[in-house]
């Protein structure tokens, strides 16, 4: 089964907030790279609360059909990456995100509005 990135992209931000995701953004990155056409960015307050959102992405993108790439950092939970292909999902510990401020790295792409 296969997906569009604007579904993935709504499924990810959904497992997000389901799990009291923080400051969850979205951005597109069509016209600006090949890495993926969007990355949601995220965070937690613990390291508990950065691996029960990065698990709820992952399973409900599976439930989906989608194929997770890769998934860095759920041991640390730091810093967790999800490679979905067109969406990757960054979900970071508080203290991680302030630090490492990929918003700031990937300024030129637009946010995506949620309703």
């Amino acid at each position: 089964m296969t997906i569009k990135a604007e579904a993935l992209l709504s499924l990810v931000v959904n497992a997000a907030e389901d799990k009291k995701a923080h400051d969850v953004i979205a951005l597109n990155l069509k016209e600006i790279s090949l890495v993926a056409d969007y990355f949601v960015i995220c965070s937690g307050n613990s390291d508990t609360q950065v691996q029960a959102i990065a698990s709820e992405v992952r399973k409900q993108a599976e439930q989906k059909g989608v194929r997770i790439r890769g998934i860095e950092g759920m041991d640390t939970a730091r810093w967790v990456l999800i490679d979905m292909g067109d969406v990757v999902a960054h979900i970071f510990h508080r203290e991680e995100r302030e630090f490492y401020s990929i918003e700031r790295l990937w300024s030129d792409a637009k946010v995506v509005e949620f309703s």
